[in-house]
């Protein structure tokens, strides 16, 4: 019956983000199944981490257009999440709310649930606040080289504040939400643990992640095969498979890693 619920609230969720543009068709169908598990097999406490995140992200999405102005052309993908964000994003608390099916009385599924998503969250602030950042950002594997800001690898003190209090939002809520463990202990583990996933997604995007070049704008972006001028972009560096998507996934997955080596020291 609880899955029943899920599937239904999975339903009106899906809908209302695809009505708002929050998601596009593929987007919304990969919500309806996250959503479903989430929901149906977590319950009430899982589906209101899932939606902390995705209820802000969206809305961090599309404020402070006016200062976002120019960025877009960086990104890979815009402001409608399609399958491919959705899963890279929710996948793995997707994963520890199935598993949680299984170890309903252990406290790592719902650990590793909200330390997924306090990374993602983490990333996704500090990308959409860290435009707000008034000098521009510094390279994380080269604090002395300034960047663009937009630029994949870029970090701010706002943006790195930003993706800490994005990361303790859920870190918070996972604690207060959690009745099986020591609260406290549950708050630092995934905070720390979200902070570490969007440090980890920053180098990533500096280092390995696949990264294009217009030659029409002559700028630097994660679009392909076309820039946002309609101009094909060519490859510069980074592995061609290692996409924003799987960047995002293994943000999520060193949250992950990151809380369970640290449940091991607390």
């Amino acid at each position: 019956m609880q899955l029943l619920f899920g599937f239904l609230l999975a339903i009106v969720i899906a809908f209302l983000a695809y009505k708002a543009h929050s998601l596009n068709k593929s987007g919304a169908i990969a919500a309806l199944f996250t959503g479903t598990i989430i929901f149906g097999i977590g319950g009430w406490q899982w589906a209101i981490l899932l939606l902390t995140f995705f209820i802000t992200s969206s809305a961090l999405s599309r404020a402070f257009k006016k200062r976002k102005q120019g960025l877009d052309e960086k990104f890979s993908k815009g402001h409608e999440r399609d399958a491919g964000q959705v899963f890279g994003n929710g996948g793995l608390a997707t994963l520890f709310a199935a598993l949680h099916f299984f170890f309903p009385y252990e406290t790592w599924p719902w650990l590793g649930f909200a330390a997924s998503l306090a990374a993602v969250n983490a990333d996704t602030w500090a990308t959409e606040l860290g435009v707000l950042n008034p000098n521009p950002p510094r390279m994380i594997t080269n604090l002395n080289r300034i960047v663009e800001k937009g630029t994949s690898g870029g970090i701010s003190l706002i943006g790195t504040l930003a993706s800490l209090t994005g990361s303790a939002l859920i870190g918070i809520l996972a604690s207060l939400l959690n009745p099986i463990a020591d609260s406290v202990s549950i708050f630092i583990i995934v905070t720390l643990a979200g902070l570490a996933g969007s440090l980890f997604d920053s180098l990533l995007g500096g280092t390995v992640q696949a990264m294009y070049y217009c030659p029409a704008d002559e700028k630097e972006t994660e679009k392909h095969p076309l820039h946002t001028c309609g101009t094909q972009t060519v490859h510069i560096r980074g592995w061609q498979w290692l996409d924003n998507d799987w960047v995002n996934f293994a943000c999520g997955a060193f949250g992950v890693m990151t809380s369970l080596l640290l449940k091991g020291i607390l």
